[in-house]
């Protein structure tokens, strides 16, 4: 398929105008000048003239329970959280997903072509992330990676959940102390196992204990819902304390403590910010947090956290974020290039460079505005979503 007209936003340097893109077998095969082109379709290729549209990659959602948390299901349709027990590491997300949630269509019409999607906070451990794309009828298809993250959270939630029900955790301190013992009962077993390997001896792998090993080894972060400073700040001190990768989910006060979080090097997934401040740890949620961090130095994400706020409003939270302060072009970082890099896919998402997924959002102007309408919407080098043919 070409791609050819627009301005070509890459992500990955400088922008194109009036640029051409070529894919096949799902993947960017060529990217450039359309007057550098060497049109050279094959028989029955699909040619896409943009004319004065924008080309840019598709929008990447960071955080959130689509398909997980369904709309309009109620309990039926709603796998979130495994309220019984606060540690559930061994839980995935990809056993939970339902791709027929009206969710999933939503985000194609955005522009959304991928996101990380996962459990949510009711739990000290909540359970294993996965990254996936969005469009299609089974999961296992939309697989880019999954495990991707470890969700933990710090908190009002686990409080709230498991106060009520007359055990722990009902402290800040139980919440971080259940946390430790769980990942140090985890280093035990990965060291016992590592021994065991080398020695040639038998080892018994233990199902709620194995799911730690990626997390231990830094191939995935932990995926810290915190919103308030204190929080913030425990999350970061256990990271360390076990020398874990870690993103900060939320990170609604992190505006107060932006110079202390980008000396630690963590990144942020911010938001919702579209969303009322329902609980007494978000009373300082505000779209100023996302330019105010990133102006600090820390890597900042955009997150609707659907369903707190609905998944096709994504690019407008982008949009309200800059105009409460983020630089314009790390607007559209925050919800491409950047979210790609803090969930660990950028080799294979989040920017237009040849050898990258074929997954390209194209709109009537800057998505980021309430009145741009989508194109078109490909995934894998499939045009999923086409104006005017619903």
């Amino acid at each position: 398929m070409y791609i050819i007209g627009g301005l070509i936003k890459t992500m990955a340097g400088e922008d194109i105008a009036d640029g051409y893109l070529r894919t096949e077998d799902g993947k960017i095969t060529e990217i450039g000048r359309r007057d550098e082109m060497a049109f050279h379709p094959a028989p029955h290729e699909r040619v896409i003239e943009v004319r004065e549209g924008l080309i840019m990659p598709g929008i990447i959602e960071a955080h959130c329970h689509m398909g997980i948390t369904e709309e309009k299901k109620g309990m039926e349709g709603d796998d979130c959280n495994e309220t019984v027990n606060p540690l559930t590491p061994y839980l995935r997300a990809v056993d939970a997903v339902n791709t027929m949630d009206a969710a999933f269509d939503d985000a194609v019409r955005a522009g959304i072509t991928s996101a990380m999607i996962g459990p949510g906070s009711a739990n000290v451990v909540g359970g294993q992330f996965a990254f996936l794309k969005t469009r299609g009828r089974r999961v296992d298809d939309l697989i880019v990676r999954a495990p991707a993250a470890m969700k933990v959270a710090f908190g009002e939630n686990p409080k709230v959940n498991y106060s009520g029900q007359g055990k722990s955790p009902s402290t800040r301190m139980a919440i971080a102390a259940m946390l430790r013992e769980e990942l140090f009962r985890a280093q035990a077993y990965g060291r016992n196992k590592k021994k065991a390997l080398a020695a040639g001896e038998d080892f018994e792998e233990d199902f709620a204990l194995e799911c730690w090993l990626p997390v231990l080894e830094r191939e995935i972060p932990l995926k810290a819902h915190v919103h308030r400073v204190d929080d913030i700040f425990t999350a970061v001190r256990i990271a360390k304390e076990f020398h874990l990768k870690m993103t900060l989910d939320h990170c609604s006060e992190g505006h107060l403590i932006a110079e202390e979080l980008a000396a630690e090097g963590f990144p942020a997934i911010v938001g919702p910010d579209l969303a009322s401040r329902s609980k007494i740890e978000v009373q300082n949620m505000a779209f100023k947090t996302v330019g105010i961090l990133n102006r600090a130095g820390v890597m900042t994400a955009v997150t609707t956290d659907h369903p707190v706020s609905l998944i096709q409003a994504l690019p407008l939270c982008a949009g309200l974020a800059v105009k409460s302060g983020l630089d314009l072009e790390e607007g559209y970082r925050s919800i491409t290039i950047h979210p790609a890099v803090i969930c660990g896919v950028a080799d294979r998402v989040g920017s237009l460079e040849v050898g990258k997924d074929a997954d390209i959002a194209i709109f009537t102007g800057n998505p980021m505005e309430v009145f741009t309408e989508t194109l078109y919407t490909i995934i894998d080098g499939q045009v999923v979503y086409e104006a005017g043919n619903d």
